[in-house]
């Protein structure tokens, strides 16, 4: 009446075992990536904070570092409340880029860079020779 055998099909079973793993150390090793980019925006940030006469922790601090960002860069402090807002993040996020690389002295194709490769610029401006100059007030 009732049929008790089982039959195991062991070469998908090792197939997927296989994909387990190899997506396991590539979610390991993305994890790494961003952690490692965070970590060196951070210390980024901290040098380019004191390069602009402010305390370098501040950079630690999710929210308070943009809200000291816009203080170095001479705009409004509640625009960080933009950040809350999907579209305007990401447009605020340009503009403080390009204001950024003026307050440096450096050009457009330095604040291309910010926009895109945000850990690698910000370590140039924060450990390279970059002088700050603070911009006129947009206010």
């Amino acid at each position: 009446m009732y049929n008790y055998t089982y039959t195991y099909d062991y070469p998908k079973a090792a197939a997927a075992t296989g994909a387990g793993f190899i997506g396991g150390f590539f979610l390991f090793f993305m994890i790494l990536i961003i952690l490692a980019c965070v970590v060196l925006t951070m210390v980024a940030q901290w040098k380019i904070f004191t390069k602009a006469g402010k305390e370098g922790w501040k950079a630690l601090i999710p929210i308070y570092n943009t809200y000291t960002l816009l203080q170095i860069l001479n705009m409004e402090p509640l625009l960080c409340l933009l950040t809350l807002i999907p579209v305007s993040n990401f447009m605020l996020g340009i503009v403080m880029d390009v204001k950024l690389a003026k307050s440096f002295g450096k050009g457009t194709g330095f604040a291309i860079g910010l926009i895109l490769l945000a850990p690698i610029f910000e370590m140039i401006l924060g450990f390279g020779d970059a002088k700050y100059k603070q911009l006129p007030s947009s206010k």
